[in-house]
């Protein structure tokens, strides 16, 4: 969870975002709108949670591991690695 105003301030900008997205698609299919824009419209807010929980995991993942720092630096490397896959899994 994000913790720094400036986060949460961000997350919220996605998650208010990620609302518009919605309402659009909604209005979409109660207006029976084509396949092919609302299925563009789906996969742009499928894209938005993605983003949103790449963001809200990496932020979990360097608050967690960077807690048990150790002199090797294995945890920093963990993260590093965690998040990266995590971005990957989500694109």
């Amino acid at each position: 969870m994000p913790h720094s105003p400036q986060d949460k301030k961000k997350a919220l900008t996605r998650v208010k975002r990620i609302l518009g997205q919605t309402e659009a698609l909604q209005r979409a299919l109660e207006e029976g709108a084509d396949c092919a824009p609302v299925l563009v419209q789906i996969a742009a807010i499928r894209g938005a949670v993605n983003g949103l929980m790449s963001e809200i995991l990496e932020s979990y993942i360097q608050e967690e591991l960077g807690a048990v720092a150790d002199e090797e630096g294995r945890s920093a490397r963990l993260a590093a690695d965690m998040t990266a896959l995590v971005r990957t899994y989500l694109k």
